[in-house]
């Protein structure tokens, strides 16, 4: 029987250099050794660094070395299992605020590349509860139930919190669903899904036929104009902070839409809120004979105070939206639901200094 042939470190070492070097089947020819047990020698080297050819004919190590050796594959181990799980989140974390559906339909996607343990465990979902969810029975209506729920909460997210039940009605019509607008507004309760842009308050508005300080609708949507100062429009939203609510009260020149005055404030006054808006336009944009002044009835425009102010400047046409009819400001309408999506942060309210900074910023 051949005796086996025994390699020291040194040989190892010079192997795998040439290997590297010439490739392994050439090296394995000049060397007279087989390609697998350099491709061994290769691996051992690359897991454990200085602690491999530790056995018989290498170099002995040292009892400290042998601990620093078991420590360095131990830390190593963790290394790469931490890895892992930072990938995982990183591909995972986005589905948690969506509900577990979403994470168990991101487990089962992804459970070729995962272990099922470490993802459970990353993802804060136990394995049973995924073991049970993958394998009930699901009828077809309830199929069709889970399905629908799964696109109404891709499109909350797609457009970042801001649309309601009305706009995703409108967007699964878009898609092929035949759904009302209830329907949806039933599953985004379920699904716990409150747009971000919802009103919570409602701005007081007044009658015609009560109050002497309310106008007809002279403007009649007629957003285009041709020339500065010939139509302003005005509206008020609001702002929910980390302590409180900030209300924003804008004066546009429908001319080219610049806003030209505006305020931000904690209170609804007519002083906070409209007059503020309006002593900042006027600065900044020349009075024309003619203007057309056009809001909506709240009580901050239909008042002795405000317009009094108004009437101090000649040849200042008013003009208000009919009643219950919200088309007739559209365009302010549309620019705070535009201005709201750029400062929505689906992760926290912002304070009331970085709200003012975002809205000084968009404003100019």
């Amino acid at each position: 029987m051949e005796k086996r042939k025994i390699y020291d470190r040194n040989f190892k070492e010079n192997a795998i250099q040439l290997s590297s070097e010439r490739g392994l089947r050439k090296a394995s020819r000049e060397l007279g050794t087989a390609p697998a047990l350099i491709s061994r020698w290769r691996q051992e080297l690359l897991k454990y660094g200085t602690a491999s050819f530790s056995g018989y004919g290498n170099c002995r190590l040292t009892p400290e070395e042998k601990i620093f050796s078991k420590q360095k594959i131990k830390l190593n181990r963790e290394l790469k299992q931490s890895k892992l799980k930072i990938e995982i989140w990183k591909n995972g974390s986005k589905y948690i605020s969506q509900g577990k559906l979403m994470i168990y339909h991101f487990i089962e996607s992804n459970i070729d590349k995962y272990k099922l343990g470490i993802i459970c465990n990353v993802l804060g979902v136990s394995k049973i509860s995924y073991n049970k969810w993958k394998n009930r029975r699901i009828s077809p209506t309830q199929r069709r139930i889970n399905f629908l729920k799964e696109e109404i909460t891709s499109i909350f997210f797609e457009y970042k919190g801001i649309y309601g039940s009305a706009r995703i009605a409108a967007e699964l019509q878009g898609r092929g669903f035949s759904i009302k607008k209830r329907q949806v507004a039933i599953h985004m309760r379920k699904l716990g899904l409150v747009s971000k842009i919802r009103r919570n308050y409602k701005l007081k508005t007044v009658s015609r036929f009560n109050n002497p300080y309310a106008f007809p609708n002279i403007l009649n949507q007629q957003f285009t104009v041709e020339e500065p100062s010939k139509a302003w429009v005005s509206g008020i939203t609001r702002f929910q902070t980390e302590k409180e609510l900030l209300f924003l009260t804008i004066i546009m020149d429908l001319f080219d839409r610049k806003i030209i005055g505006w305020s931000l404030s904690n209170g609804l006054t007519v002083k906070e809120t409209t007059i503020s808006a309006w002593e900042m336009a006027v600065q900044n944009r020349k009075i024309k004979t003619g203007l057309i002044f056009h809001s909506n009835r709240g009580i901050q425009y239909a008042n002795k105070m405000f317009a009094s102010k108004l009437d101090s400047y000649m040849f200042i046409r008013r003009s208000m939206n009919r009643i219950g009819n919200h088309s007739d400001n559209s365009i302010c309408e549309s620019f705070f639901t535009f201005l709201k999506s750029e400062l929505v942060d689906l992760n926290m309210l912002l304070t009331r200094e970085q709200i003012e900074e975002k809205i000084f910023e968009y404003l100019h």
